[in-house]
C-alpha cells in the first residue's frame, strides 16, 4: 500500500487557505479516483482508499491541525504497518513561489511546523515530499499569511499545480524519486 498524505487544517475556514495546498491536492486524487473520506477518530485523520493501476492507496488528511501532524503520521503508519519508504508528505512552502513545486527524498523541516512535528514523531528525516510554493510572502507575519485565502486572480494557476502535482506524485511512485525530481522540480 502507498500512503499519500496532505497537510491542512480541517474545518471550513481554512478549507481555500495557503496552508491547505495539501489537503487540495489529497482531495484532487480523492475526487478523481470516486473515494470518499471517511473520519477515523482513533487515527485522528479523514482517511480514504483506492486501486490504480494494481496498486492500492492511502489518502490521509490529519484533523489534528498542522503544528501536530506527527500524531496522526504515526497513529496511522503504526497501524497499517506502512514504511515511510512508501508514503509521500504534500505541504506548502512559503519560500517557493505559486506555479512551483519540488520533490524531496528527505530534509530538514524547512521552518514548516507540520513537517517538525511528523520528522519528531516518526524520529526520522528520511520520507519523500513535496512542497507546493505559494509564495511569494507579502511584507506581513507568515503565520498571517500562510492563513489566507488565495487571491481570485492566482486560481487558474493553483490549478494547474494541483493537476500537475497529482500526476507527479503517481509518476514518483513508479519511477522513484531522483526520475520525478529530474522531470517536475
Amino acid at each position: 500500500m502507498k500512503l499519500i498524505v496532505g497537510l491542512g487544517n480541517v474545518g471550513g475556514k481554512y478549507t481555500f487557505t495557503r496552508h491547505n495546498v495539501g489537503f487540495m491536492v489529497v482531495d484532487k486524487i480523492a475526487l478523481d479516483n470516486n473515494a470518499e473520506f471517511k473520519d477515523n477518530s482513533k487515527l485522528k485523520s479523514l482517511i480514504t482508499k483506492f486501486y490504480k493501476d494494481g496498486e492500492e492507496y492511502m489518502l490521509v488528511k490529519p484533523t489534528t491541525y498542522m503544528n501536530l501532524s506527527g500524531e496522526a503520521m504515526r497513529a496511522v503508519i503504526d497501524y497499517y504497518k506502512i514504511d515511510t519508504k512508501d508514503m509521500i508528505i504534500i505541504y506548502d512552502d512559503l519560500s517557493l513561489n505559486l506555479g512551483t513545486i519540488r520533490f524531496r527524498a528527505s530534509g530538514s523541516d524547512g521552518g514548516h511546523n507540520g513537517i517538525k512535528s511528523i520528522i519528531k514523531h516518526l524520529s526520522s528525516k528520511d520520507f519523500l515530499r513535496l512542497k507546493i510554493g505559494i509564495g511569494p510572502q507579502p511584507p506581513i507575519p507568515a503565520e498571517a499569511f500562510v492563513l489566507q485565502n488565495f487571491e481570485k486572480d492566482s486560481l487558474d494557476e493553483l490549478k494547474k499545480i494541483l493537476t500537475k502535482s497529482v500526476e507527479g506524485i503517481f509518476y514518483c511512485f513508479e519511477n522513484g524519486i531522483e526520475k520525478t525530481q529530474n522531470k517536475y522540480n
